[in-house]
């Protein structure tokens, strides 16, 4: 089935023509740009199954709360450094070759991580590969983005989130198939490592996958545009996106890019409050996505349910059950958002996570205290577990995929890379805020409290995407507005 889409450009018809022959390359070309989502998820989940042993006496760094809190979080800064130069470095050389390098800090994060003799070495190792994380997170949606049909680039843009819940789900079944094999994350196993540390070392498949498959990836047209490189482009344009007069379309986003193709921070000033007002709004949308607190159950989701009274075999399972049946929302979402729109799909799931957060909040204040730290009874164990699951699950299916759109979409070309540098570093000081802060608030105010917490700032999301945030379903990149 061929769609005809006209959009006007500022000279001339630009027509897309997308044929099912470039909709097959679009979407290899995607899926392949969206696999530094797979380091993503991999990493952020795979710590989840190694935490408490990492921390632990047996076999790991005997680590009190707060150092326990900086072993999950380490790689965090790493990816607030890696985003941060993210947009400078894929304006200077290029999209697909920062995505190379991000492969290769990940290659070598694994090993320092599984190896690490001591804790300060393990820190740097995830550090090294948080910056690699960092460069995907970036570049990969920036890149769909910009390679993408207008008329398909909510679906495509998916792809990165998509590929997160893929990395997600080896990761806890990795994990799971090595606690199951040896008996116990701090279990000695092969060549006298400890299974924790097997964890780690297997994050060197997505590195690899990921080093493999963006050889060969194509750069993108209006980089390509940016460098002068306009007969690449308009082949590109052509076999990507099915435009049939690549010259106004080349001559369109170079209007949109202007003169100045260096970037630097300040092209993003502005007369809101120092910055222009698009950057507040990508700024607001990834922090949102981090302070409803969904890395909890990523990164603690064992070790909430072990604290809970669940064996640590009953909590891996918990985990592998949850990344399988993420993948629902994730591709009903896929599905719609170029349907329905943006707006819509953030604020149901603003609501629906607001309502479960406060739900499983209830819940955990019904918890009672145990020799081992906290435990529910009674009616209370399956009304939080289902509540916590199906905050996440909304999750998965809005604002897990559509941050990661509006933030690669909602940009003029010309502060495009730079922008999105600044709001997915943002995203990961969210993300680190979050995470660190967790088993030191859980102690001190109680699970219940923290959950609360999350709960407001979920609702006053709500509040931000009715108010503030613009609808971009349907608009050229070219077309996109700063102010």
């Amino acid at each position: 089935m061929s769609h005809n889409i006209e959009k006007p450009s500022s000279r001339n018809d630009v027509v897309e023509v997308i044929n099912p022959t470039v909709r097959r390359r679009i979407i290899m070309v995607c899926l392949a740009g969206a696999t530094g989502g797979l380091l993503f998820g991999y990493d952020t989940s795979v710590i989840n199954g190694a935490v408490d042993s990492i921390a632990g006496t047996k076999s790991g760094y005997g680590l009190n709360n707060f150092m326990s809190g900086i072993s999950v979080s380490a790689a965090l800064l790493g990816c607030v450094l890696g985003a941060w130069f993210a947009g400078r470095l894929a304006d200077k050389f290029g999209r697909v070759k920062i995505m190379l390098v991000a492969a290769l800090l990940f290659i070598f994060s694994s090993i320092g991580s599984g190896y690490a003799p001591e804790i300060w070495t393990f820190l740097i190792a995830r550090i090294i590969g948080g910056v690699g994380v960092g460069f995907a997170s970036v570049v990969g949606p920036a890149y769909i983005a910009e390679v993408s049909p207008t008329t398909m680039r909510g679906f495509l843009t998916s792809f990165q989130q998509f590929a997160v819940g893929i990395g997600m789900l080896a990761s806890v079944l990795v994990n799971n198939l090595l606690a199951k094999s040896s008996g116990s994350a701090d279990t000695i196993f092969w060549l006298g490592l400890p299974t924790w540390r097997w964890m780690l070392l297997m994050m060197l498949i997505p590195a690899v996958i990921m080093l493999v498959v963006c050889r060969n990836l194509p750069e993108s047209p209006r980089y390509l545009v940016m460098k002068g490189r306009d007969e690449e482009a308009a082949n590109l344009l052509t076999s990507l996106n099915g435009v049939e007069n690549p010259q106004a379309k080349i001559q369109q986003i170079r209007q949109s890019v202007g003169a100045e193709t260096t970037p630097r921070l300040g092209d993003l000033k502005g007369k809101t409050f120092g910055l222009k007002k698009v950057v507040w709004v990508a700024i607001a949308v990834a922090v949102f996505q981090q302070f409803n607190g969904v890395n909890i159950i990523l990164y603690y989701d064992s070790s909430l349910w072990r604290s809970l009274g669940f064996s640590e075999q009953q909590a891996l399972d918990i985990s592998v059950i949850r990344s399988v049946v993420a993948f629902v929302p994730m591709i009903i979402s896929m599905l719609l958002i170029d349907r329905i729109g943006r707006k819509k799909l953030l604020a149901f799931g603003s609501g629906g996570m607001a309502i479960f957060l406060f739900v499983a909040s209830i819940g955990f204040h019904h918890s009672i205290a145990t020799s081992t730290g906290v435990s529910l009874t009674g009616i209370w164990v399956p009304i939080t577990l289902i509540a916590v699951y199906l905050f996440y699950f909304i999750f998965c299916g809005t604002w897990g995929p559509a941050m990661w759109v509006v933030i690669g979409e909602i940009f003029p070309n010309n502060i495009r890379a730079m922008g999105v540098a600044v709001a997915t570093a943002c995203n990961w000081i969210g993300n680190f805020i979050v995470s660190t802060s967790f088993p030191w608030l859980r102690d001190g105010i109680g699970t219940g409290n923290v959950y609360m917490l999350y709960a407001i700032f979920a609702a006053l999301s709500y509040i931000f995407v009715l108010k503030a945030l613009p609808e971009t379903n349907g608009v050229e990149l070219e077309d996109m507005k700063a102010e």
